[in-house]
């Protein structure tokens, strides 16, 4: 038997050929004061070189020294709100202290991390956590992003059901891998990578085409994102509930994308508790999960579905994720949760996500290319639409024939440019703008972005430097056909 004498003791640094403690010679901050400087021509020659080229092309080529909240600064000092929240991951805002510190707690501990062949405390306190929001549902598995979130629910209802064909909305987004593409709503995402999963598009809110599609016998199930983070489309009143019901009906499973809506973003922890009676059969999560730090994704289920997948111990290994449950993800996800719960953050949501979309529908009847605005909590859609004077009109016209979704693109570039806002284009060839900001976020935040909504389309509706950003936007459309 090992005693404590002669049991192995931490290893002194090696020494390196230097003389200096093993480790010593990297120095981050001195890397990035050297290259930090090199950033876009890395990217450039290193990664997807379209990135920097899109940036340069629209002016968001910046480079942000530091983050905190709600907001970016510059070298030169000046702050940015961040409407965007990285899509939707930094539910929290940037660096909150909480999560840090959870974060530096559990790389002091060295913990026996990823052994494989044990049961951290860690991943069980988190599901557990996570499962007393979704008083239903029974067992979560975790790996590493929403897409592989979305993964595994898709063959954990293939599985269950002994069937091959999944349902999905028209428009809908729920990630790029192969699998979870299966079930991307957008042509653009889709095309060259076929083959594909066998699956089905039915329209967002038709329950006669889900009734139709199910009648042949062969679907697992149907996925929906409840709201739509593609133009910000909700899912109907009672939608969710019927098509719950019509896929029980024919035992066919309910799997709710809750990736960007989840955690709180529209005003409760999930999107679908916002209709009576909704109980998904899986339910997928990640993006504000991981507090901003370390890449986690979870995927809830009802018991009977695990059990039928990890049947035997001969299938204890049949789904699972190399870095899933690493201690680091699992700790910042305990520390959102609590975060989320003490500070009342999923209630400040919603009345910051009232409050802001109030304002901007306000809006509407003030300027004729406003559209629509709409949304939940803090996932808010603003939309642009043709206009009916004939001077906007014709420039409008003008827009759409070189490119549908320029004009919102020339919002979003003086946002940035004068007024130091982030945000996005909600889809390509759409004309909406989507606002997906830290949960954080209060009234000054509204104030800031609505005074500079405003002054935005002041200028548009005027004729001024927007539509000058417009004519170069409609030489670079036509010279990309």
């Amino acid at each position: 038997m090992t005693t404590a004498e002669s049991a192995p003791q931490p290893s002194a640094p090696v020494p390196s050929p230097s003389g200096t403690a093993s480790g010593a010679e990297f120095d981050l901050g001195a890397l990035l004061a050297e290259r930090g400087a090199e950033r876009y021509e890395l990217h450039a020659r290193h990664l997807n070189h379209q990135l920097p080229r899109m940036l340069h092309t629209i002016g968001f080529d910046k480079v942000y020294e530091r983050a905190e909240g709600a907001y970016f600064w510059d070298a030169d000092g000046n702050d940015y709100l961040d409407m965007l929240a990285g899509f939707g991951v930094m539910g929290l805002g940037r660096h909150h202290p909480v999560v840090r510190k959870a974060l530096h707690d559990v790389l002091d501990a060295s913990l026996a991390d990823l052994t494989r062949f044990d049961c951290q405390p860690l991943p069980g306190l988190l599901a557990e956590r996570l499962l007393a929001h979704s008083p239903h549902l029974d067992r979560v598995f975790f790996g590493n992003s929403g897409t592989e979130a979305v993964e595994t629910a898709l063959k954990f209802a293939r599985y269950a059901t002994g069937r091959p064909r999944v349902l999905y909305c028209a428009h809908a987004f729920h990630g790029l891998t192969a699998g979870s593409l299966s079930v991307n709503g957008e042509s653009g995402f889709r095309d060259g990578f076929a083959p594909l999963l066998p699956d089905t598009a039915v329209p967002l809110g038709d329950l006669d085409a889900l009734a139709r599609e199910l009648k042949r016998g062969d679907v697992a199930a149907l996925i929906v994102e409840p709201i739509q983070g593609k133009g910000v489309h909700q899912a109907p009143p009672g939608y969710l509930r019927a098509a719950q019901e019509l896929l029980h009906r024919h035992k066919a499973l309910l799997i709710a994308d809750e990736v960007q809506t989840g955690l709180g973003r529209t005003g409760d922890f999930y999107a679908y508790q916002h209709e009576d009676g909704v109980e998904p059969d899986l339910v997928c999560v990640a993006k504000a999960l991981s507090g901003g730090y370390v890449p986690v994704g979870a995927t809830l289920g009802k018991d009977w579905i695990f059990k039928k997948v990890y049947s035997s111990m001969d299938r204890v290994l049949v789904h699972s994720a190399s870095f899933g449950a690493n201690a680091q993800a699992m700790a910042a996800g305990l520390a959102v949760l609590s975060v989320l719960e003490r500070e009342q953050v999923v209630a400040g949501a919603r009345a910051t996500g009232d409050l802001l979309r109030t304002r901007l529908a306000a809006l509407v009847d003030k300027y004729e290319l406003l559209a629509d605005v709409r949304g939940r909590g803090l996932m808010i859609g603003i939309e642009f639409g043709r206009p009916s004077s004939l001077r906007l009109r014709t420039r409008w016209s003008m827009l759409q024939a070189a490119r549908k979704g320029l004009f919102a693109q020339m919002v979003v570039v003086p946002l940035l440019q004068r007024h130091r806002i982030l945000t996005q284009v909600s889809g390509d060839h759409l004309e909406v703008i989507k606002l997906i900001p830290p949960l954080i976020i209060g009234e000054r935040e509204v104030d800031r972005f609505v005074a500079a909504f405003e002054s935005v389309m002041d200028d548009a509706h005027d004729g001024g430097l927007v539509w000058e950003f417009g004519r170069t936007l409609v030489k670079q459309a036509v010279a990309n056909r």
